[in-house]
């Protein structure tokens, strides 16, 4: 009979206490957000930490050799903001029967909701143990919950196995059919459509240019104009900025040539801007802000100029963040979102696994219905 192999986990006071090589042999490079140079960025400008309420737990399993051979990026969080998937009606029900639902587990890339990995390992057979691990540490911890949030499609059956209960939400998502321009992106949109967005285009960039920077090209001056941008945008959003202004400048530092910063230019004068991260198939639009009321500058900057670089880069996807049925009609599809929830008090877990039965079923009829109303020419 063959020995059961026995496995340690262990926590980590930060991303940043990992070697860099090692965190991302486990991370992968695909996905920007996963890797060691943006995690511990977070941590060391201040953005996520034990005082902002994100205090980082990332767990790791070591293999044969010493150096972790599984890794899953967690937090300590003492409330639910900067998630996307929203629980706040979970904390006050479970509150109000008398729990205490903060500090909770939250398996998830900080201010970040974009899909991917959250079961980090060189070893495929170690994900089932990562998910073990992030349940002893509620249990060892008095923690009310676990949530991975925004994991990968192909996760969702190891965290169903498990007995994980699954949330399922939707994003907008821009898919390349192998376009050679944005032109022939327009091809394949209905006449009204095609129309409607090229007088938008025009309209937003009426005395405007626009500017792609990247690489060694992003100096200080670029941030200096995009901190402006995303204090706007997150003082009227969040209440208060999420990311610190040092954050950027590590951002340039660490990983600029996975970095697009798009400006719209009156002169040599930056009025609005977008930041992007660069994965090996997807462009992924993270921020937005202007100084100035456009009309349709937000979608020409940050959805339209997205495509033409996708296309140009040959990628296969722009993911423009969370929400926004706005997207629809300029060519990006509504797909599911998944997240995985461990919750072992049973009355609790009962009540929310009823609510997301129904959740589940509204979710992919609003994805079916909305997924009739795109701009596609229908076949």
């Amino acid at each position: 009979m063959e020995k059961k192999r026995q496995i340690q986990a262990r926590t980590e006071p930060g991303v940043a206490s990992f070697d860099a090589v090692e965190w991302d042999a486990c991370a992968g490079a695909d996905n920007p957000f996963l890797t060691h140079a943006f995690l511990s960025a977070l941590e060391v400008s201040g953005s996520a930490t034990a005082r902002t309420g994100w205090q980082p737990v990332p767990i790791a399993i070591d293999g044969a050799d010493g150096c972790p051979a599984a890794v899953m990026v967690a937090y300590a969080k003492s409330h639910s903001q900067g998630e996307y998937v929203f629980d706040h009606g979970w904390a006050s029900a479970y509150e109000r029967a008398g729990g205490r639902y903060y500090p909770k587990l939250q398996i998830a890339v900080p201010f970040t909701p974009v899909p991917g990995r959250r079961l980090l390992a060189r070893d495929p057979e170690l994900a089932p143990a990562l998910i073990a691990a992030a349940e002893a540490v509620v249990r060892n911890n008095g923690l009310s919950s676990a949530h991975a949030t925004f994991i990968a499609a192909e996760e969702v059956p190891l965290f169903e196995e498990a007995g994980w209960l699954i949330r399922v939400d939707s994003q907008f998502h821009w898919h390349n059919q192998d376009y050679a321009a944005f032109d022939d992106f327009l091809a394949s949109l209905s006449s009204r459509k095609r129309k409607a967005i090229r007088k938008e285009r025009r309209e937003a960039l009426a005395g405007l240019t626009v500017e792609h920077v990247t690489g060694a090209a992003i100096t200080e001056r670029h941030w200096d104009a995009f901190w402006t941008f995303y204090q706007d945008t997150g003082s009227r959003k969040w209440g208060r900025p999420y990311l610190t202004r040092r954050f950027f400048s590590l951002l340039g530092e660490r990983m600029a040539d996975r970095v697009l910063l798009i400006f719209a230019m009156r002169g040599d004068q930056p009025i609005a801007g977008a930041l992007n991260l660069i994965g090996s198939d997807t462009l992924y639009g993270r921020y937005w802000g202007a100084l100035v009321d456009v009309p349709h500058l937000h979608f020409e900057i940050c959805y339209y100029q997205a495509i033409e670089a996708a296309i140009a880069r040959g990628l296969a996807r722009v993911e423009a963040g969370a929400q926004g049925e706005h997207k629809l009609s300029r060519g990006y599809r509504p797909v599911p979102t998944y997240s995985a929830h461990y919750l072992p008090d049973p009355g609790f877990r009962a009540a929310v696994e009823d609510f997301l039965q129904a959740e589940r079923r509204a979710v992919a009829h609003e994805i079916e219905a909305l997924d009739e109303l795109t701009p596609f020419k229908k076949v």
